[in-house]
């Protein structure tokens, strides 16, 4: 979470600033008879349209239809949802290929069955009423998929899938407000019926269960908590075992939010007592993948350091074994890229000295092909400040709007990353309300562009196995 000097400068910063010929089947029908309200027409809004996820084979969207009271103020309405399509190489008119019945205010839409590396026209209606993208940058910056009415699928790696592994970060277990009280702005955002970081991580872990969305893996790069304590450290823990065990199907790291506290003179890490002790690297093996997380916190202060200790055994591990496909997680984002870009500026992410550190053993380990950071509740996938085949990529917040997880999918000849929303309809409520956060400029922060959220990188991970975990955790201190 920014503190309130960053945001107030993220704020500063943000305002000057075939499917063609396919058969519709309906996934749900509305019952003969049903007594469903039936709002006006042309009442309805249908805003905030986000072509959020892409693949090879699927696309997914969300937006939110809203009607005016009679103050004139917008509500909520529930209303259907139908997306149409047709391949933008032919002369089809769009086509209903998804048609949701069930009445909701918040539309999630995922149509499937799709062609890879093909580009389709579509259009997104609920009641009648053509969805339209809010008026943000992200969206209608031109070439989006929102601003030109087309996407395009993926065309995935050859070869094998060989796993899958969910990114997550940001979940604040414990936290009241989202977003911070600010002088002469408007106040944060308080869940009206439950605890909304334990409801977002619910979703999340409900998501991953799903057949759909199965990872073999969880990364949690930090924040699990909102102020580290005992209580709270616990609770998120006791909810991750419910998905699987630390060290074999989940991992952690911990973020600023997790530090230790002071009382009486005496520090007391309550989250490392619950997950890992400070300033310890972790690595973990899973079939032929090495995963290494990186403390990047300091004792006091946003931003993000790496004590010397931890650095030369970084510095080791990678010697030893250089060409070993390795993913490297750490709550800190790493490039300068990252350091100009986000609102909070240099102090914000990791110290200059240790991410040149970083990228000179990334050079000479080329196994490395991934560094997956959190802390700025964006989706950015960043710029390496040497020539090195390295991906430097942030996640957005697990808590709040655009709420969800990243799943990178491992294949033979390369690996996809695809954001993903958490989609059950209490995820997607909050997810539409803290959109609106500091002034209706987060989108605009946090979502990131369709190539940040969606993308494929050539690789060869031929030499990984493909089964779910192979081989007991390894963890070195």
């Amino acid at each position: 979470m920014l503190e309130p000097r960053l945001r107030t400068v993220w704020l500063a910063n943000v305002t000057a600033g075939a499917a063609a010929a396919a058969v519709l089947t309906p996934r749900y029908a509305r019952p003969r008879g049903a007594d469903i309200p039936r709002p006006q027409r042309d009442s309805v809004l249908a805003t905030d349209l986000e072509v959020v996820t892409v693949t090879d084979r699927s696309v997914i969207m969300t937006w939110t239809t809203r009607i005016r009271d009679r103050h004139g103020r917008l509500r909520p309405i529930e209303t259907d949802t139908e997306v149409r399509i047709a391949a933008a190489d032919s002369r089809a008119t769009p086509r209903p290929r998804y048609l949701d019945s069930r009445p909701t205010a918040y539309h999630y839409a995922e149509v499937d069955g799709l062609e890879p590396g093909r580009t389709y026209r579509f259009e997104a209606y609920s009641n009648g009423c053509r969805a339209v993208t809010a008026r943000t940058l992200v969206t209608r910056r031109s070439g989006t998929p929102e601003s030109t009415g087309q996407f395009t699928t993926a065309t995935p790696p050859p070869g094998r899938l060989l796993r899958t592994i969910a990114l997550a970060n940001d979940v604040h277990y414990g936290e009241h407000i989202s977003g911070l009280v600010l002088a002469g702005l408007p106040t944060g955002l308080r869940h009206d019926t439950a605890h909304y970081p334990e409801l977002m991580l619910g979703a999340l872990l409900d998501d991953l269960r799903s057949p759909d969305r199965a990872a073999d893996q969880l990364i949690v790069a930090g924040d699990l908590t909102d102020t580290g304590t005992r209580e709270q450290s616990l609770a998120v823990r006791a909810h991750l075992d419910t998905w699987g065990d630390l060290g074999r199907d989940y991992f952690v790291c911990r973020g600023n939010h997790d530090q230790p506290h002071e009382r009486d003179g005496q520090r007391l890490d309550h989250w490392g007592a619950v997950f890992h002790a400070r300033q310890r690297l972790v690595e973990y093996y899973a079939g032929g993948l090495r995963l290494i997380g990186l403390d990047t916190t300091r004792l006091r202060g946003s931003g993000g350091t790496i004590v010397a200790p931890q650095l030369a055994h970084l510095r080791e591990l990678l010697a030893a074994d250089p060409d070993r496909p390795t993913l490297i997680f750490g709550h800190h984002p790493v490039t300068s890229y990252a350091a100009v870009s986000n609102p909070g500026g240099p102090g914000f992410v990791l110290d200059r000295a240790n991410a040149a550190a970083l990228h000179a053993l990334y050079r000479d380990a080329p196994g490395v092909f991934l560094q997956h950071s959190g802390h700025t509740h964006r989706n950015r996938r960043g710029r390496p400040d040497l020539g090195i085949d390295v991906e430097f990529l942030e996640v957005a917040a697990t808590k709040e709007y655009p709420g969800g997880y990243m799943l990178l999918r491992i294949y033979e000849g390369g690996y996809t990353v695809n954001f993903y929303k958490t989609r059950s309809e209490s995820a997607r409520r909050w997810s539409t309300r803290t959109r609106r956060q500091y002034l209706g400029l987060h989108p605009d922060h946090a979502l990131g562009s369709c190539a940040d959220r969606n993308h494929v990188v050539l690789r060869d991970f031929s030499g990984l196995c493909a089964s779910r975990t192979t081989a007991a955790e390894r963890e070195l201190g």
